[in-house]
């Protein structure tokens, strides 16, 4: 379509977005069905034990009690990678940490079902607990699964890419550097919630997830049920992060205790035992030795990490081999090799948290490269720019490198930050820190191997002129509701808001993969586009004949088709599918989006690889009490390449929420836990996050590359943009009072631990 844009690139009011403001949204936990019961989730009090025997009868036996469940009712094994299939839906023979699902139950009311919790007897053998990663490698006399080979090594990965001995050879310079991320937690307003009702042989699953297509398939291997005997529907969700992107056992728990009973079951998870869920960041022990020029061009790097995968393996091994992938942008890095090792712990299990896999090594990377412009006496901005990635390039672990605006972000965020002007000469306290980052636009390969699509979109165009979208793409809150409306209104010609999508329900909608990895825009959008395109060409194609006129020479505008002639005549958008319809029947679309064939040709060479790729640079500015070690981030300038924005303002508003919470990750947020393995913080009164007083001004700016396979140029702007604040900040910090610090997140106390031994 060679024509101006009706709508893309313009404010696009947000599908649904009056419903949410206005209170009106119906969320999980707001829903009511008839005969609804109570769900309660039994937990271990133990960080590790074997499981002796459950008994039930009491709670069976208490007046408002309608079921109750143990892991012998689901004995079969989940995961939501195929090769780490190691839970159950509630344990089977022990537990691994302290939180871990035993049992379940249903009855009329809250207050009975966590009466009939207390009266379950369990019988355990406390085991010995393993907290620490280091120890994990090491304990063979321990096993948290025992068929682990090594210790508690769950996975491994050690790549090279081209001559790295050659390559620490030619440089005129070697740094080595150690850091370490802590973890943290998604915090979601919404905690997880579902509703399962069996009726009829059939199961309905109402559930907070972003991921129906995996919990639809889970909860047919789990429970034994055809795939066809269930549904799966994702009501408006109130934020996932990723901690809502993948099966989880209140799924199943109240899948389980319907069918027992016979009557809609509700679970809804407490803010703790959302806590105790958790599948957020890991904790990574990082090293780093990098080789350069003098004039600070990179010539080698080798990295390695230790990852702190808690009891389960959930997204873990992708996050295992992001974690080494993904540093070869967005610098140009010659030679590299990496070793990588994931072990579990007796711990709430780690899994996928907003930018998982790249946030920990780009924090240490990114600092790392500020300490050896300080060496070089290489100004931060200038050691970037010269080791850029540019367009149209592969790097060195085979990552096809398309639109790319990298350069752009860095001197975008320069200029807007007076970083020239003013880095190095602002007043002791005061200082400017810069990063920059990488990120995918969704994964290459699905989760489990199939020659199938990865999103699927259906459009019809009906008699009365309406047009609905059918997706199942997961809107998390990231507003792609609003994206499919805006994709399909400015390729069909019609207004946004006059496009009805149905969106996540398995039974309505076609297949897609779900809301993770940045992949929505890009392969939803990319699905939508084909799909609108083909009714756009049948309603056109339609008209055309009637009116004895060139296809090429009609245009819809304004729910109308322009059709040329002297005079020109204009149809209206509902006549003209009716021609539509009469010329072949029901006006349909569809369109399916799978990326080419980008997998390197190496062990662990799919995970990386990415149709488009997003590209920031941020500029942060601190100020540092010198007294207390209160750090205080002033201000934020956030550049990011998200090829084009289809939707500004919202573009605008992902740069600031994902720049926040890598804010709050950097100086508020500890998800750490007693030598007991008992929680912290499991609340948020002592798990911090910022609120409105504590939040900076950040500010966003959209570098527009124009992706060549992006729907209208478009990718990702959801999860690359977080990684960049964590070492803009520590960055800055060093600029303020001259000290460096490679943990995170930051406390006075360390600020001041290391203003003294600078002192």
């Amino acid at each position: 379509m060679s024509r101006e844009f009706q709508w893309i690139g313009k404010p696009v009011q947000r599908y649904g977005g009056v419903e949410r403001v206005t209170g009106r949204a119906q969320y999980t936990d707001d829903m009511r069905l008839p005969g609804m019961l109570v769900g309660k989730i039994l937990r271990s009090p133990h960080a590790h034990a074997r499981i002796r025997s459950i008994d039930t009868s009491k709670a069976e036996a208490l007046p408002g009690v309608k079921a109750v469940a143990i892991g012998r009712d689901a004995p079969v094994t989940y995961g939501i990678l195929p090769v780490s299939e190691d839970e159950y839906a509630l344990a089977v023979d022990k537990v691994r940490f302290v939180g871990d699902e035993v049992a379940a139950v249903a009855a009329i009311d809250e207050e009975t079902a966590l009466r009939a919790l207390s009266l379950i007897e369990v019988d355990y053998e406390v085991l010995p607990a393993i907290f620490d990663p280091y120890e994990a490698m090491v304990r063979e006399d321990v096993k948290i699964h025992e068929e682990t080979e090594v210790a508690n090594i769950e996975r491994q990965a050690n790549l090279s890419f081209g001559d790295v001995e050659a390559g620490f050879a030619e440089a005129d310079y070697i740094r080595e550097d150690s850091f370490f991320k802590g973890a943290a937690s998604h915090a979601p307003i919404e905690p997880h919630s579902a509703i399962a009702n069996f009726s009829d042989g059939k199961l309905t699953v109402w559930s907070a997830t972003q991921v129906p297509h995996y919990l639809h398939r889970y909860l047919s291997k789990v429970l034994g049920l055809p795939q066809d005997r269930i549904r799966v529907i994702k009501p408006i969700l109130g934020g996932g992060f990723g901690g809502k992107g993948e099966p989880l056992p209140l799924e199943f728990a109240a899948s389980i205790l319907s069918r027992k009973s016979g009557r809609p079951v509700k679970i809804t998870y407490t803010r703790e035992e959302v806590f105790l869920t958790h599948r957020g960041r890991h904790p990574m022990h990082m090293k780093i030795k990098t080789g350069v020029k003098k004039d600070g061009r990179i010539t080698a790097l080798h990295f390695e990490s230790l990852l702190d995968g808690g009891a389960y393996g959930s997204y873990g091994v992708v996050t295992l081999y992001y974690s080494g992938q993904l540093l070869t942008g967005p610098y140009v890095i010659p030679t590299y090799s990496f070793q990588a090792t994931r072990v579990n712990t007796n711990k709430p299990p780690c899994g996928a948290q907003r930018g998982h896999g790249a946030v920990q090594p780009r924090f240490a990377f990114e600092v790392h490269l500020d300490r050896i412009a300080e060496d070089l006496g290489i100004d931060p901005l200038e050691i970037r720019l010269r080791n850029a990635v540019e367009p149209n390039t592969r790097t060195v672990n085979e990552l096809r490198i398309t639109s790319c605006g990298f350069k752009e972000c860095l001197e975008r965020s320069a200029e807007i930050s007076s970083w020239r002007e003013r880095k190095g000469k602002l007043p002791k306290g005061r200082g400017l820190g810069m990063s920059g980052s990488i990120y995918i636009s969704g994964a290459g390969l699905p989760i489990y191997f199939n020659p199938m699509h990865h999103s699927i979109v259906r459009i019809e165009a009906d008699r009365s002129g309406r047009v609905t979208v059918f997706s199942g793409a997961s809107d998390i809150g990231q507003g792609s509701d609003t994206m499919l409306a805006l994709v399909a209104a400015e390729t069909i010609g019609v207004p946004p808001e006059t496009v009805r999508v149905v969106s996540a329900d398995t039974d309505l909608t076609p297949v897609d993969l779900g809301s993770y990895s940045s992949r929505v825009t890009f392969m939803a959008g990319n699905a939508c586009y084909a799909a609108a395109l083909e009714v756009r060409n049948r309603i056109l194609s339609a008209v055309a004949e009637e009116h004895g006129v060139h296809v090429d020479d009609l245009e819809i505008r304004n729910q109308a088709v322009e059709v040329p002639g002297d005079p020109p005549k204009t149809l209206g958008f509902a006549q003209a599918v009716m021609l539509a319809e009469v010329a072949g029947g029901p006006v349909c679309g569809t369109g399916g989006y799978t990326p080419p064939k980008l997998a390197g040709k190496y062990r662990g060479g799919g995970v990386g690889p990415s149709p488009a790729y997003s590209f920031s640079a941020y500029v942060a500015e601190v100020e540092v009490d010198t007294e207390t070690g209160e750090v205080k981030v002033l201000g934020l300038t956030a550049s990011h390449d998200l090829g084009r924005a289809l939707n500004p303002p919202a573009a605008e508003g992902q740069v600031q929420g994902a720049a926040v919470m890598g804010l709050a990750e950097t100086l508020y947020e500890r998800h750490e836990f007693l030598n007991t393995g008992q929680h912290v913080s499991p609340s948020f009164l002592e798990y911090k996050i910022p609120t409105t007083l504590d939040v900076p001004d950040v500010d966003p700016h959209l570098v527009e590359s124009f992706d060549p396979e992006g729907p209208f140029g478009a990718k990702e702007c959801g999860e690359g943009t977080l990684c960049p604040a964590i070492p803009a900040v520590i960055n800055a910090i060093h600029d303020a009072v001259g000290v460096w610090l490679h943990e995170a997140p930051i406390t006075p106390d360390a600020v001041l631990k290391a203003l003294k031994q600078e002192g």
